[in-house]
């Protein structure tokens, strides 16, 4: 089986392809039917060898696959459908219509012949759908094709060695199936009554090297026990291997309470190592994460200077703090801070949260965490992919520890970047113990599975009322 990215690369090359090959077609058509716009060009061969017709034959289909990838399309390479691969160009082919026409087009517009206008664009709109859709519906075709005689193959381990979890895998590695799963084994959890024909069997402490040692694509649990607690602890040791988690829909409706089906094709699992927004979403989402973290980070370099230098005079110590969390699938990364509690503020060697009338916290700090500006160096943990800016707050190992054996649901958290702010963090603030940070919580998982552009937007403007006037929600 081929590679992700190769078999991204595939569709890649035949985007640019239907690109350069629908641009050429459409300035041909352009050229007779556009009437006296073009009139200054002598002959077809003069206006194709154009400079700005030369040009855009770079441009565009550069700015085709921008809008390609921005949809989503790129993410997921494999076990893609033609209904979806239909749905996703049409409307990738209507977005770069309307770019080449307010770039390339405009200028060019018959103000006395607005049936020419329609028709051109309608032109454009077809042949670039048509084009693009052809090639990677052969490219999708030929992929599925190999998936379902077997010569493609998906590897996977199911997290189970239960009667159940032997007849999930018999069902998935089926000859013909859509999905054409490879199940290379079989791991034994606490509580489950191994069956015989659990063939290979593993460790679950053994899982990371087993994973790369046979090359292991996706993790599909199968608990015996339906409940919450176990279930959760699984999971949450699986984060760390950065490998999709699949569950069956049963188990995942116990877990949150509802159903989100993203499959209609083969066993309908359920990857709750990622959220709900669709690859447009993520892609927007970490989109405007990279371009607004770094004009924060350049506009804000004065503010943050001078805030550094008040720091530093107002108490000894580094003006950032950093420190370790625990982030995205369960990766450590070090998070930055200005400092707001005096030098050493944990001698004692045990993690400690901060309270509202904390003597460890420095008198620039008590303003600078009333209006969350400590959280400003987190821009650079935004522009690298430690965060994003919206997403639930990171935190420490020990608390991750801690808040998980009272709510076992917070593993959940990991599907998503952590935040510079959060739900969370508008609509409850900071949390003194670890009660608080579980009923803070509450509101981390209630924006996981309403995850939305339009729900950041609200959080980031609630965010923007806080540090105004200091106050919550």
């Amino acid at each position: 089986m081929i590679s992700k990215s190769k078999q991204r690369t595939r569709y890649i090359i035949g985007d640019m392809m239907s690109s350069i090959v629908a641009w050429t077609i459409f300035n041909i058509v352009r050229y007779y039917v556009g009437g006296r716009a073009l009139y200054e060009f002598s002959s077809l061969e003069a206006f194709i060898t154009s400079k700005m017709v030369l040009l855009g034959e770079v441009v565009f289909p550069l700015l085709m696959l921008a809008v390609h990838w921005i949809s989503g399309f790129y993410n997921d390479v494999f076990r893609k459908s033609h209904i979806q691969n239909f749905i996703t160009t049409f409307f990738s082919s209507v977005t770069n219509t309307l770019v080449i026409f307010f770039i390339a087009l405009i200028n060019d517009v018959i103000l006395d012949q607005r049936g020419t206008n329609y028709e051109l664009l309608l032109i454009l709109l077809t042949i670039l759908f048509v084009f693009t859709f052809f090639i990677r519906f052969i490219i999708t075709r030929v992929s599925n094709k190999r998936f379902e005689s077997g010569e493609w193959k998906y590897n996977a381990i199911i997290i189970g060695s239960s009667e159940k979890a032997i007849q999930l895998g018999k069902h998935l590695s089926k000859k013909g199936s859509y999905l054409s799963y490879n199940i290379v084994g079989y791991v034994q959890i606490n509580g489950d009554i191994c069956s015989q024909d659990a063939t290979p069997l593993y460790k679950l402490e053994n899982l990371k090297s087993t994973c790369e040692n046979e090359d292991v694509k996706e993790l599909i649990v199968v608990p015996d026990k339906k409940d919450v607690a176990s279930s959760m602890d699984i999971v949450n040791s699986l984060y760390g291997l950065g490998l999709p988690i699949k569950v069956s829909p049963d188990i995942y409706t116990i877990l949150v309470g509802r159903m989100r089906l993203s499959n209609l094709r083969g066993e309908p699992l359920v990857d709750i190592s990622s959220c709900g927004m669709t690859e447009f979403e993520k892609n927007v989402k970490r989109m405007a994460d990279i371009i607004i973290s770094f004009i924060a980070l350049i506009l804000l370099s004065p503010i943050m200077l001078v805030i550094g230098i008040l720091v530093k005079f107002d108490s000894k110590g580094n003006v950032i703090y950093k420190q370790e969390r625990v982030g995205y699938h369960y990766k450590k990364f070090v998070i930055y801070k200005f400092r707001t509690m005096v030098e050493n503020a944990e001698a004692d060697g045990f993690p400690a949260l901060s309270s509202e009338y904390d003597n460890r916290i420095t008198k620039i700090g008590q303003f600078l965490r009333k209006y969350r500006i400590d959280e400003l160096p987190q821009f650079w943990n935004v522009l690298v992919g430690d965060m994003s800016l919206v997403g639930p707050r990171p935190e420490r190992q020990y608390f991750v520890e801690k808040i998980t054996k009272e709510a076992p649901l917070y593993s959940l958290l990991f599907q998503v970047r952590p935040g510079i702010t959060s739900m969370g963090m508008v609509k409850y603030g900071y949390a003194r113990n670890v009660e608080e940070m579980v009923a803070r919580f509450r509101y981390d998982l209630l924006y996981l599975e309403n995850m939305s552009i339009a729900n950041d937007i609200k959080i980031l403007i609630y965010t923007i009322k806080i540090v105004l006037t200091g106050k919550g929600i």
